[in-house]
């Protein structure tokens, strides 16, 4: 698959681009480029390989799961203008 200049200026127009007629023809050539580099890894036999997580073998290093934070609700709380079971309370704006 390839993209025509006309295509481009379509895509360009969606985008609301402005483009010069080499930036026109560089782009054109750039996404065709790139459109055949899609087709390229399209072709290749992926059978039996398993997908990666991440490109590089290594490991993320994890730390414990506690909790860290203290519970500052009630101090935030306390300039709000009205509160109820610690929810903040709110006119009704659509009824």
């Amino acid at each position: 698959m390839s993209l025509s200049e006309q295509q481009v200026t379509q895509i360009a127009y969606l985008a609301r681009l402005s483009l010069s007629a080499a930036e026109l023809q560089d782009n054109t050539k750039d996404l065709n480029a790139i459109l055949g580099l899609a087709e390229q890894l399209g072709t290749i036999n992926t059978d039996g390989i398993e997908p990666m997580a991440h490109p590089l073998h290594m490991t993320q290093r994890l730390r414990a799961d506690v909790v860290s934070e203290h519970d500052q609700s009630d101090l935030f709380q306390s300039i709000a203008p009205k509160t109820g079971n610690k929810h903040y309370l709110v006119p009704t704006v659509i009824e």
